[in-house]
């Protein structure tokens, strides 16, 4: 009977987009509500919220998206440069970069012998490929890619930030700060719960932080609120 191959189930190869997705929709939820809780705590009308709600999803969606790919643009243009200048090297002194490769998995384990014929046949192979994962820790798993960043914090900030847009269209203004800072919750503690799965974490650690934090974000923006209370006129 033919066995099949064990199912790997490490999560590291999705880090990358994880990491950005779940920012992205914690950002959406916890800056659009926070927002949202503030200028309803100065009781304005409720276009003036819904105004307030929109222009915020969609100032957050675009800065989220730049500011991921202005900051992952520039990890890949450093893996760029030590991806360069390790091919200079190679051609520079192939024997002292075999050397440096021997070294590495001397340090992990291998006999000196070993290793060194690990290092001449991977180098043999495909030399920058075997320094940039043993040396540099690039990989094709673990490098930068700017769109799929910016993209993924895009659409995740503008998926979590339209709930709270949503209540604001459907609850009336008098219960409004209430079901907003409660729902906005409960949908952190859901995102939190979520990404810790993805990524074989602690759910109840990863829930309760990210509720407790947008529970001091809310009450502080109230706060602020509170402070230009204004006369209601929905």
């Amino acid at each position: 009977m033919a066995h099949s191959e064990p199912v790997e189930r490490h999560k590291i190869g999705r880090l990358g987009w994880l990491r950005a997705m779940v920012l992205g929709a914690n950002d959406g939820i916890l800056s659009t509500s926070s927002l949202l809780v503030g200028v309803i705590a100065s009781n304005p009308s409720r276009n003036i919220v819904l105004v307030t709600g929109i222009s915020g999803l969609i100032a957050g969606a675009m800065s989220m998206g730049a500011g991921e790919y202005v900051s992952v643009s520039s990890q890949s243009d450093s893996e760029s440069a030590e991806l360069h200048l390790e091919q200079q090297e190679l051609l520079q002194d192939w024997d002292a970069e075999v050397n440096e490769l021997t070294r590495i998995y001397m340090n992990r384990g291998l006999e000196k012998p070993l290793a060194r014929e690990v290092a001449t046949r991977l180098m043999e192979h495909n030399a920058l490929e075997a320094h940039a994962r043993d040396e540099l820790n690039i990989s094709e798993l673990t490098a930068a890619k700017p769109f799929q960043a910016a993209i993924a914090s895009a659409l995740s900030f503008s998926l979590g930030g339209i709930v709270p847009v949503l209540v604001v269209l459907l609850v009336p203004l008098s219960m409004l700060h209430w079901v907003l800072s409660i729902t906005s919750l409960i949908e952190l503690a859901v995102l939190g719960v979520v990404g810790a799965k993805a990524g074989n974490a602690k759910p109840l650690r990863a829930s309760l932080r990210v509720v407790c934090w947008g529970a001091a974000t809310m009450a502080a923006t109230s706060f602020i609120g509170k402070l230009f209370n204004a006369p209601i006129m929905d």
